[in-house]
């Protein structure tokens, strides 16, 4: 027993250290989503409101119009206020929770089986599986609902050692709903599932019947609610892009206009477009081959697990479905794996990562379950050590080649997608703030006014009386064109120094200072540095006039 809990610590310090290395600049630099987050925590820490002026916001705050979930900007908060508002601040607690992830697998796994080798090497997969590492290395919301998921279920799972258990798995699973969008449609599910699986068996106290009844009574007014719809509006598989294309095809039919109008309409769309997203979940070519199609989810051309355990999880969820006829548990968990796809199968996006995630650890336990169902069918002592051996050693190589490709490679062919160069426009910026009397930056990479905000530690309160502040809101998105002497132009307007809210800059009496991409200057004015990506190639180049 001491040996194995020495296992766990060396896991837990394995994923510990995979995640907190150089986490500040690895991933290259910090994308819109982050500096978003770090920036409306910043602010609701020295101001009780968001970046927007909105007072403790509660179901979502507004960030960019796409309306992210509350839970883990008041996750954010204490990191900032102990260490600033920095890289580290503000990746560090994703971290932790990736880390916590790896511990609440190893109990899930522990109540679920009963089993102590399976829960380790679940664990260990965890830790060290390119989808639960890459994601837990900066902010994302879906890494708070991975681990909420997990210790809801770790708690439901060992609710028979204490009673508290029960409704603290009922709290966690709640909790989800502020989280992440995905989970809100993914946890009231399993709730649902669970119920139906258990209800004979599970006596719930007042506690319990209260946790639930605060779980669900929230949800009409969240699905109701247009903030929490914003976002699932743009990215729905029945968007007007969509609906468009079906009357396309309709009008273009040469069948009868009755067979037309059967073939071609909201849903068969529908149920065509989900029924392959949704399958394409399961597939090898996901889970162990090429990964996301999203540079920032997933290293690109790179599995989401390691190649080694694709046999064991293709026997395990053999396995699963078989033990599920008369095993409660596993129902439970089928149940589970099966909900988990259906947010990232409704949207348009291919192999979205992120919104997938609702089946973590799923595809690691199940992963470790079916190596386990193949060495207990060795029959010899000797032929299982080599097989361990073999497979361990498997592991440590994917996981040697995949930090190799994360650390040299992937940072320097993709800081594009990361909005890298922001930073080093910023400090050039602030560092020479007093000799300009306007400071102008290009669109072209995405939300400039956030990064200005964020490495500058902006004083939000001053930021929200900006007298002088040009924002806007246009196309299902707020923009924002000026605070103080900051203005943030489309790359298309750069040369003619206009605005999208319609003002024109006028530089002709005035020191000015152009942040621009490549060779995108008006005329007469002078280059004075460039800020290349980590490839060589230009990210920005500053001019005067």
């Amino acid at each position: 027993m001491k040996n194995k809990f020495l296992i766990l610590i060396f896991i837990v310090i394995l994923g510990a250290c995979l995640r907190l290395f150089n986490i500040s600049v690895l991933p290259p630099a910090l994308n819109w989503d982050e500096v978003s987050h770090g920036y409306n925590a910043y602010s609701i820490l020295k101001t009780g409101k968001d970046q927007w002026g909105q007072l403790l916001p509660a179901l979502n705050f507004r960030a960019y119009g796409d309306y992210p979930l509350p839970l883990n900007l008041y996750l954010t908060i204490p990191f900032v206020a102990a260490l600033g508002l920095n890289e580290f601040s503000i990746r560090l607690p994703h971290a932790l929770l990736g880390i916590g992830t790896i511990i609440a697998t190893y109990f899930m796994v522990k109540g679920l089986i009963k089993k102590e080798n399976i829960a380790l090497l679940s664990s260990l997969l965890v830790s060290v599986d390119p989808w639960t590492l890459f994601t837990s290395r900066f902010v994302l919301q879906s890494n708070l609902s991975v681990f909420l998921l997990t210790t809801s279920a770790a708690l439901f799972f060992n609710r028979e050692k204490r009673k508290i258990f029960l409704p603290l798995s009922i709290l966690a699973l709640g909790l989800t709903l502020y989280s992440y969008h995905t989970t809100r449609i993914v946890s009231p599910l399993i709730l649902f599932a669970a119920i139906i699986i258990y209800w004979k068996e599970i006596r719930l106290s007042w506690v319990s019947t209260a946790l639930i009844a605060a779980f669900l009574i929230p949800l009409p007014f969240i699905f109701l609610n247009p903030a929490a719809r914003a976002r699932s509006n743009v990215v729905f598989i029945l968007n007007e892009g969509a609906v468009a294309n079906i009357i396309a095809k309709r009008q273009s039919s040469k069948m009868p206009q009755l067979v037309s109008r059967i073939i071609y309409n909201r849903p068969t769309y529908f149920i065509w477009h989900f029924g392959n997203n949704y399958l394409d979940y399961f597939f090898p070519k996901f889970l162990f081959f090429s990964g996301g199609t999203q540079y920032q989810f997933s290293v690109p051309n790179y599995g989401l697990m390691g190649i080694a355990s694709l046999p064991f999880f293709y026997i395990s969820l053999v396995w699963l479905i078989i033990k599920s006829r008369t095993v409660k548990e596993y129902r439970l968990i089928l149940a589970w794996f099966l909900i988990a796809p259906i947010p990232a199968s409704i949207t348009v996006d291919k192999f979205a990562v992120l919104r997938a995630t609702s089946m973590l650890p799923l595809p690691e336990l199940l992963s470790a379950i079916g190596f386990f169902v193949v060495l207990n069918h060795l029959k010899f002592e000797k032929l299982k050590w080599v097989f361990v051996t073999i497979y361990l050693a498997c592991l440590a190589y994917g996981l040697e080649k995949y930090m190799t490709n994360y650390v040299i490679d992937y940072p320097k062919n993709y800081s594009w997608s990361w909005q890298y160069g922001y930073k080093e426009a910023v400090s050039y910026a602030k560092e020479n703030y007093e000799k300009y009397d306007k400071i102008i930056v290009t669109k072209k990479y995405g939300e400039p006014h956030e990064y200005f905000l964020f490495y500058n530690a902006w004083d939000p309160q001053k930021y929200q009386s900006d007298p002088n502040a040009i924002r806007f809101f246009q196309s299902n998105w707020y923009w924002v064109d000026r605070f103080d002497k900051f203005y943030f132009v489309n790359d298309w307007q750069v040369r003619d120094m206009k605005l999208e809210s319609g003002s024109q800059i006028d530089c002709k009496n005035q020191k000015c200072l152009l942040i621009t991409s490549f060779e995108n200057y008006p005329e007469g004015w002078s280059k004075i540095k460039d800020i290349n990506f980590l490839d060589g190639k230009s990210a920005f180049e500053i001019y005067e006039n």
